[in-house]
């Protein structure tokens, strides 16, 4: 029953202390939950010593790049030692000393644990104490760390500084506790040349002149957060901002491109007023700059109420861009700013619970597109990222969603399809089972019971459980805590005029020729089932455990298992269902016909079915259907023309991929109709890129007299096919031809026409334009972090593996000081995948740069695998694909 209110100020001090004795416990309640979640955190570092704030001055040298600074670290010591370690990477320790200057320390360094041992003679009682460091670190040339950006400008090349600290940098720029579970506060103050600007993680709230033309930029302090989300950009900068809800919302670019962060910056407003309703909590921050830096690195990351962004990912210049590019703008920034609440506010613990930053991110960013803007058909466009997420996690080296990471390096391979893509369809999955707005209440408890600090997987199932009142821990788990993707096998038969669906689960498999799958360990998933006929009301979802039989209808009905393809698993139909489906293709759903196709090309490579299946079901398709179903075709097209390069089947498969394409081609046209950011639009431009690369001479021609009159009026090419022509251009570029790209390049300062003439020349065929390309590579005039793409592309596109892979050996010393140790981590091993043999998987096992680390060694297992997963398609599928396509030549 309701009570009537007592007035404020009028309440009986009985109440009051009852009051504060309840509050009181609900803080020491969540106080002690927090500590023993911060106890649990896996981790390298001892938790003897928790770092509660820090206050950081920073004078970086922009000429010398050396970086020094002081420090001043509360610090709680939670028992009495005479040792603190932290983290440390190519610093040189001044003084250190604690509780201003009553002990001073003697410091001794690891370098392969990337740590720092402070000793103290005396025993530091339990209890807070201040910790003071100076030390000189070192700006990076490679995106790690605080790091160096050379960018071409109107008036010459300018120079700037930014940072990237996921997952483990910031021990790069100042000694700290860098592991996610140890949360503090950061004020921050730099000293910089005055006519520059500086942004960070929170307002400036002061800046004042110093000694030699420089000035003190003073920040206020952060709330509690992880050390990876530091954020520091320092240059010839400019920002726009408006106000959102008291919130300065801000695009920060280089000088004279402000008006192209437009789109961003009313994208921001839009996603802030939408995830503060979502997730329940205002966004805490006063301020949220989305920060461009044209170069160092070629994504974004979350800093707390400072997004970095490379320049082409965040700006959008009406001039240069395609209309479709607002997509992938507008993709990207919903992606960062769902971490400012899901990593950032709540953190997980340690980096094996990455997936519940970056698979919820994903998630949330494609459903964020599809509110704002359906015509886009996010969830449909973005089948790509499942698809690939399935073919990884069908291997023997996939790992579970949450794994065990030891350190850092193996931190870094994390981030993967499995930890973003599956993670991202795990979610769409048990949101649509246990209902939208009981997913989002979920959300919501998790929020505000973990805020400002950590969490783990558990406490999310926990917390979507009570509010959905319904079990999905088990669901969950089984996609969570095993690799590996679900096949449901699916076969209908008839008991007089009704018709039963047959159901059971395998482990889906695709494995070196000749490797036995038996030897993988058995799995057994909780799958959430839709399933019903094409045309008519879908049956109740089942929780698929084992197996299964259920009613299906009237004998002789399609029936689809896995309707809308929401469920996170392959299906393999009995002969039966499967020509009902086909001939009931035409009438379904595009989500559903894609995933017929996606999943028989699936089976295809698991050798579960013959190429014939396939291929005969490409030959019903319309080419007026979907850009989803065409671009998955050409997908598999790409992937033969890759596995047949060099052998003798190559040129009747590019010959049947050329006839299938054209009429899809032609149906679209060349200059087209309809809005200007339309699938057609990206449709079109995947079969002109395409087409060049079968070598389609027609469609060769057509490019070069486009790009021809591109060079005499840039409004003779629309700049929706200035990519795809441009690529088409470089593979088949003369000398003549490829200088003339290089020139264009060179004269342009929008990063992301510079992309587009450098990976033109980079496509180039010719072998002496490649070795040309190469060449550049260990020059300043690219920026650094499309590097390893630009070597990446000679391999692929301008089909020069070989070439290009003596040329990282013969440079790997050079290289690597220039891109830094992901360079012999991760980009030599995905390299390396370029090749389908056993020579060049012996060569990738025997380098011994990229078995030095545990994150090394994965990125070996993996790409070894790889190579021999080609290597058997290659032998198993070509000969195959060439009997088809002479049997039945389109």
């Amino acid at each position: 029953m309701n009570q009537p209110a007592t007035p404020v100020g009028r309440a009986p001090l009985r109440h009051l202390v009852a009051a504060a004795a309840v509050l009181l416990n609900l803080v020491t309640a969540a106080h002690a939950e927090q500590t023993f979640a911060f106890d649990r955190a896996p981790g390298k570092l001892p938790k003897t010593v928790i770092p509660l704030s820090y206050a950081i001055e920073l004078t970086p040298d922009l000429a010398s790049l050396a970086l020094p600074g002081v420090e001043t670290i509360e610090v709680e010591v939670r028992a009495p030692t005479t040792q603190l370690t932290l983290n440390a990477v190519n610093t040189n320790f001044g003084e250190v000393s604690i509780d201003d200057g009553a002990q001073r320390a003697q410091m001794t360094s690891d370098a392969a644990a990337q740590t720092a041992t402070l000793t103290f003679a005396k025993p530091l009682a339990a209890g807070r104490h201040t910790l003071r460091i100076a030390f000189t670190a070192e700006i990076n040339k490679f995106g790690a760390g605080l790091f160096v950006v050379d960018y071409p400008a109107k008036t010459g090349t300018k120079r700037l500084l930014s940072s990237k600290l996921e997952p483990a940098d910031a021990r790069r720029i100042f000694p700290c506790w860098d592991e996610p579970a140890f949360k503090a506060s950061f004020a921050l103050t730099v000293v910089i040349p005055r006519n520059l600007l500086a942004v960070g993680n929170m307002p400036v709230t002061s800046e004042e002149p110093v000694a030699g033309n420089l000035k003190k930029v003073v920040f206020a302090p952060t709330p509690k957060m992880s050390s990876y989300l530091f954020v520091l950009t320092v240059g010839e900068l400019e920002r726009a901002s408006i106000d959102v809800d008291g919130v300065t919302i801000g695009v920060v670019t280089t000088e004279g491109k402000s008006g192209q962060g437009r789109f961003a910056l009313d994208s921001a407003a839009k996603l802030l007023a939408h995830y503060n309703d979502y997730f329940g909590v205002k966004y805490p921050l006063p301020k949220l700059d989305l920060i461009a830096v044209p170069g160092g690195f070629g994504g974004a990351m979350e800093n707390w109420g400072g997004i970095t962004f490379f320049e082409s990912r965040l700006l959008f210049d009406p001039a240069t861009n395609a209309e479709t590019a607002r997509r992938g703008i507008f993709g990207i920034i919903a992606h960062e700013m769902a971490h400012m609440w899901f990593g950032d506010l709540v953190t997980m613990a340690w980096w094996d619970n990455l997936w519940l930053n970056e698979g919820f991110a994903s998630w949330m960013a494609t459903k964020a597109s599809q509110q704002y803007y359906p015509q886009w058909q996010s969830w449909l466009n973005g089948y790509g990222g499942k698809q690939f997420a399935l073919s990884l996690d069908a291997r023997r080296t996939s790992h579970p969603i949450q794994q065990p990471i030891a350190d850092h390096s193996e931190a870094v391979t994390a981030f993967d399809a499995i930890t973003y893509n599956k993670g991202q369809a795990l979610i769409r999955m048990l949101e649509n089972y246990l209902g939208e707005a009981q997913f989002r209440a979920g959300i919501r408890q998790y929020m505000a019971a973990h805020a400002y600090s950590n969490s783990t997987t558990a406490d999310l199932w926990q917390a979507l459980e009570s509010a959905g009142g319904k079990a999905i821990t088990g669901v969950a788990a089984s996609f969570t805590e095993q690799d590996g993707v679900p096949l449901v096998v699916a076969e209908t038969d008839c008991d007089g005029t009704a018709q039963r669906l047959t159901l059971r689960q395998e482990r889906f498999v695709i494995a070196p020729l000749g490797a036995a799958a038996a030897e993988l360990p058995v799995r057994n998933w909780q799958i959430p089932v839709a399933i019903g006929p094409i045309d008519g009301k879908p049956f109740d979802e089942i929780l698929l455990q084992g197996s299964a039989v259920i009613p299906a209808g009237a004998c002789g009905d399609a029936i689809k298992v896995n309707l809308s393809d929401i469920g996170y698993f392959r299906v393999e139909y009995g002969p039966k269902n499967r020509g009902a489906l086909l001939s009931a293709f035409p009438r379904m759903q595009v989500d559903d016909r894609l995933n017929i196709i996606t999943d028989s090309w699936a089976l295809v490579q698991a050798g579960r079915a013959e190429p014939s299946s396939y291929l005969a079901l490409l030959d019903g398709l319309d080419p007026g259907d979907h850009r989803t179903v065409w671009d998955q075709v050409i997908s598999t097209f790409a992937a033969l023309n890759r596995l047949s390069r060099g052998h003798e089947e190559r040129p009747l498969i590019q010959a049947y991929a050329r006839a299938k394409l054209r009429p899809v081609l032609h149906r679209l046209g060349w200059n087209g109709s309809g809005a200007a950011d339309d699938d057609n639009a990206l449709l079109r431009a995947s079969l002109i890129s395409t087409l060049g690369d079968l070598g389609d001479e027609a469609v060769v021609a057509e490019a070069k007299r486009r790009f021809a009159a591109f060079l005499l009026d840039p409004d003779a090419l629309p700049n929706s096919l200035r990519d795809a022509v441009t690529h088409v251009v470089g593979i088949t570029a003369d000398r003549a031809a490829y200088d003339g790209l290089l020139a264009l390049a060179r004269k342009s300062t929008v990063t992301n026409e510079r992309l587009r003439y450098y990976f033109a020349t980079a496509s180039a065929r010719d072998p002496e334009l490649a070795r040309a390309t190469l060449a550049l590579t260990l020059t300043s005039e690219l920026p650094d972090t499309i590097v390893p793409g630009i070597i990446s592309t000679v391999a692929s596109s301008g089909e020069q593996p070989q070439l290009a892979w003596d040329f990282v050996q013969a440079h790997f010393d050079a290289l690597l000081a220039k891109q830094g140790p992901n360079f012999r981590d991760q980009f030599v091993p995905n390299f390396m995948t370029n090749f389908t043999d056993e020579a060049h998987a012996a060569e990738l096992a025997a380098f011994a740069p990229s078995q030095s680390t545990g994150g090394g060694r994965v990125m070996v297992a993996r790409a070894l695998e790889s190579i021999a997963i080609s290597g058997g398609l290659v032998v198993r599928l070509l000969p195959a694909v060439e009997d088809w396509i002479r049997a039945h030549r389109p």
